[in-house]
């Protein structure tokens, strides 16, 4: 099979014929349809995230129809992959409902070969059924962007008015959600951005403007998806007595020192580590009774690194997707 493999930090992926993988115990081989190219995959690739292995395939917003392996799913079934891949369900953590904190958790395209692949293999209960509405293309952004928002979104409580710093695949999809369950959406993009600005209009919220802006009222919450530590104090600055800032990401630069006066009035912050299968099983829900539109740029699997270069350099409105 064709794969883009990572060899070494800090380096083009590579398109390689490889062996396909033969699926284990209770994996599942899948023919890939399309991946969601996500902000954690350059965490990866430049090595921002220490604990991969090579060479890798990254890439885990997988989307594929099953080929073999396994008993929950049919032949054929459409199933989606995300981000966490496996744990040990026996620690302290997985035994209260907290499996995202496992020690001895190995993630898709990071610890796992991921889906920048024609084929991957996959446990079976980690992979989840897809609603119909979307297709192929159009759903491989919830399996990450989707469902570390709808975690971070979880964290913000009963907020009446919400910002989202950072607006690009997560934040796209977050909007749609919050606004149709009545929330007020302040969306805040590169002071620069005016198309950011007016992407996050169309994808629903009530008022856009730069990182460096304060919104029109204060906010109940706000969720942090862009990797950048400098915007923890600005949103503590912009939140209410009682308000949560939470850092949606896998990394962020150092958080600079800030007054206690931002954090004082029982504010809080608050980081959010990768996923629970209950997490995946509620958003998936949510998407199927919520008309979510998801923005994306299909790219053929071999320009992967032109795919990850856009993500860089802030040129995609919503998400990139490799198709193979």
């Amino acid at each position: 099979m064709l794969a883009m493999r990572l060899h070494a930090p800090r380096t083009p992926l590579r398109a390689e014929r490889v062996p396909r993988p033969e699926p284990g115990p209770g994996q599942v081989l899948l023919r890939v349809s399309a991946c969601g190219v996500c902000r954690t995959d350059l965490h990866v690739i430049d090595g921002d995230l220490t604990e991969g292995r090579y060479p890798l395939v990254p890439g885990h917003e997988i989307v594929g129809r099953v080929v073999a392996g396994g008993t929950r799913f049919a032949k054929g079934a459409r199933v989606g992959v995300p981000w966490l891949g496996w744990t040990c369900g026996a620690c302290e953590y997985c035994a209260s409902g907290r499996e995202n904190l496992c020690a001895q958790a190995r993630f898709t395209g990071y610890t796992l070969d991921g889906g920048y692949a024609e084929y991957t293999v996959a446990d079976e209960r980690f992979c989840f059924p897809l609603p119909e509405r979307y297709g192929d293309a159009e759903a491989a952004p919830l399996l990450c962007a989707g469902l570390i928002g709808y975690r971070s979104y979880a964290f913000a409580g009963e907020a009446r008015t919400l910002g989202l710093y950072g607006f690009g695949a997560a934040a796209h999809i977050l909007a749609q959600v919050a606004r149709a369950e009545g929330k007020k959406v302040f969306a805040f993009t590169r002071p620069s951005d005016s198309k950011g600005k007016e992407f996050a209009l169309q994808c629903g919220a009530h008022w856009a403007g730069g990182s460096d802006e304060s919104p029109p009222e204060p906010l109940d919450a706000a969720i942090i998806f862009a990797p950048v530590g400098a915007l923890v104090p600005q949103a503590l600055a912009a939140v209410k007595k009682g308000g949560r800032v939470v850092c949606g990401g896998i990394h962020m630069s150092d958080i600079p020192a800030f007054p206690y006066a931002l954090l004082w009035g029982e504010r809080g912050v608050q980081s959010v580590a990768n996923l629970t299968r209950a997490d995946g099983e509620a958003f998936m829900r949510v998407a199927a009774e919520t008309p979510i539109r998801t923005q994306t740029k299909a790219f053929p699997l071999e320009e992967a690194n032109e795919a990850l270069a856009a993500l860089r350099e802030g040129k995609l409105e919503g998400a990139a997707v490799l198709v193979p």
